[in-house]
């Protein structure tokens, strides 16, 4: 009988599923520090905005330079924002063994995302949320389970 496992805090069980969580990558030859960090970055790709976000501190700074709506976001972003994130959070469980078993020993069992403010990433304050997030770690436990 499957469950539904609830990841948002770092220092919680299963904080290794949030972007936030310190698990980096390389991806065509750069470091990034976490998955939050690539995907902010990706909003401004090819402009001074990727490499300022990728190079910030912590993923707290890159989510809010991410945000900063004064920056101009590149025009396909809307149709490209969950390729980029699947993408990074494969990148991030392919080249970190340790959270790969992690997300694989969650077998077939539900991942949600519980934010209050977020509903199209997390389940939203109701419940009622989209989960993309929770959706693409389980379709990246799935890839990673039949490799």
């Amino acid at each position: 009988m499957s469950m539904t496992i609830y990841f948002y805090n770092i220092n919680e069980e299963y904080g290794c599923f949030s972007n936030f969580s310190h698990y980096g990558f390389l991806i065509n030859g750069k470091w990034w520090k976490t998955s939050e960090h690539y995907f902010q970055a990706k909003k401004f790709e090819g402009t001074e905005y990727e490499e300022k976000i990728r190079l910030l501190d912590n993923p707290m700074q890159a989510a809010e330079m991410g945000r900063d709506r004064s920056l101009s976001l590149r025009s396909d972003w809307e149709n490209l924002k969950d390729e980029i994130m699947r993408k990074a959070v494969y990148e991030k469980f392919l080249q970190n063994q340790e959270i790969q078993d992690i997300l694989k020993q969650t077998g077939d069992n539900e991942l949600v995302e519980k934010t209050t403010s977020d509903y199209y990433w997390g389940c939203g304050t109701k419940g009622s949320g989209k989960n993309m997030l929770g959706i693409i770690l389980m379709e990246t436990r799935e890839k990673l389970s039949n490799q």
